[in-house]
C-alpha cells in the first residue's frame, strides 16, 4: 500500500504570548519571554511563584458565553486554537467535503486539573451532593476533541493520545498516520493543556522538577544553562490541520509544509527519569528519519525537548549528537529549546512546537535559546543558536517530546517542493 503525502494547511496557537499563531512566532523571533509571577494561583502558599500563563485571556471574547463556562479552561484554549487553524486553512469555506474523513484529535495530558480542583474544594466545603453537574464534561481528557467536532461538524476520528508531555507530538504523529493509511482526508491536530492550580503547581514543585528562580521569572526557563534548575509550567494550545496533498491541492489550500517522518519510543527505565544513555530519544529520531527516508545530514534544524532540567537536557543533547553528529562535524545543523521562551505546556509543548518549525522553514529563522548564558559543560557540543534568532535556509526540521513513563516522539517536517 502506497502511503499518501500529508501537508499542513493551518495552524493556531494560544501561548503564554496571548492568542494566535503570529504572537507566538513574532515573540520566539524577538528572543522574548513569557514567563512571569503567577496570578492564576495564590503565590503565597506556594514555594514556585512563576509560570507561563496566559494573561488577560477572556474566551467570551470567542466562544459563546453560556459555553465557555461550560468548558474547562484547557478546552477553552483548544475550542479558540482550533478556531483559528480552521479559519486559516479556510475549511469553514469548504462545502463539498464528507465529514466523516474530516477527523479531530486534540490531547492534553492532564485534561481538566483546574475543575477537579475546584469541585474537589466544593466537596470539601459544601459535601458530594453540591459538585457540579458539569465537572465531567468539562473535566474529562477527550473533551478538548469533542467540543471541536460538535463546534464545526466534523464526523471523522475523533479520539485523542496521552503520554504526559510528548503528548502533543504522538497526536500530530498518529493524525499523521490516520491520513497516510486513508482513514482521514483531514485532521485537526493537536495539543492542549492549562494545569496551574493548587494542584498542578504544588504536586510538580514537590517533584522537584520545577524552577525556583522566583525573582528573574524571563531567566528562570535556561535549556543546557550551567545554572538551570527545573522547567517551567505554561499553559496554551497549538493545533495543526493536516491534509492529504492532492485534497488540499485540489480545493486550492495554502500549504505551509509537509509532515514526512515520525517516529516513538519507550525508555522502559524510570517513572520520570530519561534513560541516561538516551537510547529510547536516539530511536525515536532515527525512526522518524527512516520513516521520511532521509539522512540526518538532510535535517537542519531541531526543535528540542529542552526542558532546563539537570537529567534532560544532557541526556538528549547526547542523543542529538549521536543521531546527527555534533557542530564541529554537522555545522548545518541548529538545536534549539524555544520552551526557554515560552516554558513547558505539557501536554500542549509539541504541538506548538511543531508550529515553530513550520515557522522555521516557511520564514527561514530559527528562533533562539535564551538564557543560555554558560553552557554546562556536560551537555553535547552542538549549536545551540544562543540569545538570538538566526536566519538560515531551513528545508526541514525535526521536532523532540519525551514525557514521564519514558515516552518519546519525534516528528519531522520540511519544506514542500
Amino acid at each position: 500500500m502506497t502511503k499518501r503525502r500529508v501537508v499542513i494547511t493551518g495552524l493556531g496557537a494560544v501561548t503564554p504570548f496571548g492568542v494566535g499563531v503570529d504572537k507566538f512566532w513574532n515573540s520566539l523571533v524577538e528572543g522574548k519571554s513569557g514567563i512571569s509571577t503567577s496570578e492564576l494561583i495564590d503565590i503565597s502558599k506556594h514555594v514556585v511563584k512563576i509560570s507561563g500563563e496566559v494573561k488577560n485571556f477572556h474566551p467570551e471574547e470567542y466562544i459563546d458565553p453560556k459555553e465557555a463556562k461550560k468548558m474547562d479552561r484547557y478546552i477553552q484554549f483548544a475550542v479558540i486554537a482550533a478556531d483559528e487553524a480552521i479559519k486559516d486553512a479556510k475549511l469553514d469555506e469548504v462545502k463539498d467535503v464528507d465529514p466523516y474523513k474530516i477527523g479531530v484529535m486534540v490531547s492534553s495530558a492532564a485534561g481538566g486539573f483546574r475543575t477537579f480542583e475546584e469541585n474537589h474544594v466544593r466537596i470539601l466545603e459544601k459535601g458530594p451532593n453540591k459538585c457540579s453537574p458539569f465537572t465531567i464534561p468539562m473535566m474529562i481528557v477527550n473533551m478538548a476533541s469533542g467540543r471541536i467536532s460538535m463546534r464545526h461538524g466534523f464526523k471523522g476520528i475523533n479520539k485523542v493520545v496521552v503520554s504526559a508531555c510528548a503528548t502533543g507530538t504522538h497526536t500530530v504523529g498518529d493524525a499523521f498516520r490516520s491520513i497516510q493509511y486513508g482513514d482521514a482526508d483531514i485532521m485537526v491536530a493537536g495539543g492542549c493543556e492549562a494545569t496551574i492550580c493548587d494542584v498542578g503547581i504544588g504536586a510538580f514543585s514537590s517533584a522537584r522538577t520545577l524552577s525556583k528562580r522566583n525573582d528573574e521569572p524571563t531567566k528562570a526557563s535556561r535549556p543546557w544553562d550551567v545554572e538551570r534548575d527545573g522547567f517551567v509550567m505554561s499553559e496554551g494550545a497549538g493545533v495543526l490541520i493536516l491534509e492529504e496533498y492532492e485534497h488540499a491541492k485540489k480545493r486550492g489550500a495554502k500549504i505551509y509544509a509537509e509532515v514526512v517522518g515520525y517516529g516513538q519510543t519507550g525508555d522502559a527505565y524510570d517513572v520520570v527519569a530519561p534513560d541516561p544513555e538516551g537510547q529510547g530519544a536516539i530511536h525515536a529520531m532515527q525512526f522518524a528519519l527512516e520513516d521520511a527516508g532521509m539522512e540526518p545530514t538532510d535535517v537542519q534544524y531541531i526543535n528540542a525537548h529542552g526542558t532546563s532540567t539537570g537529567l534532560g537536557d544532557v541526556a538528549e543533547s547526547k542523543a542529538i549528537e549521536q543521531v546527527f553528529g555534533n557542530k564541529e562535524d554537522n555545522k548545518n545543523l541548529l538545536v534549539s529549546s524555544t520552551k526557554s521562551m515560552h516554558g513547558h505546556l505539557l501536554g500542549a509543548t509539541g504541538a506548538v512546537e511543531c508550529i515553530a518549525c513550520v515557522k522555521a522553514i516557511n520564514e527561514h529563522i530559527v528562533p533562539p535559546t535564551i538564557n543560555l548564558d554558560n553552557q554546562d559543560e556536560h551537555v553535547a557540543n552542538l549549536d545551540y543558536v544562543p540569545h538570538k534568532a538566526r536566519k538560515a535556509d531551513i528545508h526541514a526540521a525535526l521536532s523532540n517530546s519525551f514525557g514521564f513513563g519514558g515516552q518519546n516522539a519525534s516528528l519531522i517536517i520540511k519544506e514542500v517542493k
